[in-house]
């Protein structure tokens, strides 16, 4: 059967696995994904946390984090298409040449 340990268990390889793409990659398209994983982890975690104590507040997180990923993807994405048409690359090392 599986149990509460499981699913954080689960939560937690997500995570690690999450932050290792956001400090190890130099693709901003990675980064979002990584970031989005790791979003998806703590919902994970809260939904399992929330199913074992019988207490909706946990799930109701889990909606909100899932809106606030939305956005971010809406305005990350956006903002990174016209970064793209700008300099032609989506590498964070041209990020720091940024000027103005």
């Amino acid at each position: 059967m599986i149990g509460l340990t499981h699913y954080l268990v689960l939560s937690g390889i997500l995570f690690s696995i999450g932050l290792v793409g956001v400090i190890k990659r130099k693709n901003l398209l990675m980064l979002f994904f990584s970031t989005e994983i790791l979003l998806n982890a703590v919902n994970v975690g809260f939904a399992a946390v929330s199913k074992f104590y019988g207490d909706l507040s946990g799930q109701m997180f889990a909606f909100f984090i899932i809106a606030v990923a939305a956005s971010e993807v809406a305005v990350g994405l956006g903002l990174l298409v016209l970064w793209y048409k700008r300099t032609g690359s989506i590498d964070l090392d041209s990020l720091q040449m940024m000027k103005g």
